[in-house]
């Protein structure tokens, strides 16, 4: 029989972690379920893996259940169970529209799951690759306070608004990034083939060259004989942070110095607090007890360290302290969302200010993205003097040197 390892959460938000044998993973999800625990997280053990490596192929093209897919299913979910129809022939419906065969899949299986006696939750649950524990919780709470179709508008609008975080960043970074690159190229073409040509001409002048044109030279000569290696340096260099981001450590350290990045660390933090916040109080809304709510929260804000920081939150509230002392004590805050905390705590509306607190982070990161080309376009403009002067010193100055001694004889 298979093992597979898992990671789940108890009742408390405590992440448990441990080996268990089942037929599959859906079996390990329902021994999971009936201990109390939540799944996170669901993997096969290499050593099974190793013995099956025609299984291994087969999933390894398998296509993924997108982020769209995810969305879609959520919005269809609403107007479905809103417009009364039972949720066993609006999953019918929904299979049969799926584009993606694994959602098909997915949803067949949920299907399944409900016929077979389980609730939408615990039928959910048994895809954690796909379904998140946050989406888990919010639809366990849809179901304990009979409003279902409410929740799943509102987890659509949560994912509707990552996408748009996502989709941002991706228009904001298409410009900078491809001016890089191709200042990269340009650099590799001109040490490779552009001055070493002129390396042949210098030659035959017989005088001193000066100190830019040498190291000019150097660094051709270098990258000419040792652009394998180099090449080679660099995928290593690849692979080994990709391998160290991969760590539990490694992403953490990642993720805490990612934040200090300039221009980009700030938006990055904005971000990660704008999810929480959002999350949280959609949680707290939706009737989410406060310490699950931060625990399903931290899930959601794509940052291993901020993660940790609102984990230290819900411990300390779990301790007896306030929520403003919490969020003091995790220091990933500014004082005008410390402010807004205490007013909500105090007038007990902490959802509205949650919320309005992570509208106020979207708008400054939507800002943030809109002028991140007009904040990068003067570092990319500078960096491309710098290499133009470099060049251009290098290169024509000594030709410049040779013809005006050509002048004077």
């Amino acid at each position: 029989m298979p093992t597979f390892a898992y990671k789940g959460r108890n009742t408390g938000g405590q992440l448990i972690e441990g080996v268990l044998d089942g037929a599959n993973a859906g079996a390990v999800v329902d021994l999971l379920l009936g201990q109390g625990l939540t799944p996170v997280e669901i993997n096969e053990t290499k050593a099974k893996a190793a013995k099956t490596p025609v299984g291994l192929n087969v999933t390894l093209f398998k296509q993924k259940v997108t982020h769209i897919d995810l969305l879609l299913f959520s919005r269809q979910m609403h107007t479905l169970l809103k417009s009364g129809v039972p949720i066993m022939r609006a999953l019918n419906g929904l299979q049969d529209a799926a584009i993606n065969p694994e959602m098909k899949r997915v949803i067949g299986e949920v299907r399944e799951s409900l016929e077979g006696g389980r609730e939408l939750s615990q039928a959910l649950a048994r895809h954690p690759r796909v379904f998140s524990s946050f989406y888990l919780s919010m639809v366990r709470v849809g179901e304990a306070t009979g409003l279902l179709e409410e929740i799943f508008f509102r987890l659509f609008e949560h994912l509707e608004f990552e996408r748009y975080m996502r989709e941002q960043v991706k228009t904001a970074l298409r410009y900078p990034m491809f001016v890089v690159i191709a200042m990269a190229v340009a650099l590799v073409i001109v040490n490779l083939f552009v001055i070493p040509a002129f390396a042949k001409v210098f030659a035959g002048f017989g005088a001193e060259l000066p100190l830019m044109t040498q190291v000019l030279l150097g660094f051709s000569n270098f990258m000419v004989a040792y652009w394998p290696l180099m090449l080679a340096g660099v995928i290593g260099g690849i692979v080994a942070f990709r391998a160290w981001v991969g760590t539990v450590t490694g992403r953490y350290d990642w993720d805490r110095m990612s934040l200090k990045f300039p221009i980009a660390g700030k938006i990055l933090h904005k971000a990660a607090l704008s999810r929480f916040a959002r999350s949280f109080s959609l949680a707290i809304r939706s009737g989410v007890p406060v310490m699950q709510a931060l625990s399903n929260s931290a899930q959601t804000v794509d940052n291993s360290y901020v993660s940790r920081c609102i984990e230290g939150m819900r411990e300390n509230v779990e301790r007896g302290e306030s929520l403003l002392r919490a969020t003091i004590s995790a220091g990933i805050f500014t004082p005008v969302v410390l402010q807004m905390v205490a007013v909500g705590e105090e007038s007990g509306a902490v959802d509205d200010m949650m919320n309005e607190i992570g509208d106020m982070y979207r708008q400054e990161v939507e800002y943030e993205l809109k002028t991140l080309g007009q904040q990068i376009e003067p570092i990319l403009i500078v960096m491309l003097g710098v290499m133009v002067l470099i060049l251009a010193l290098g290169i024509f100055l000594p030709m410049w040197d040779l013809g005006k001694v050509a002048i004077k004889r």
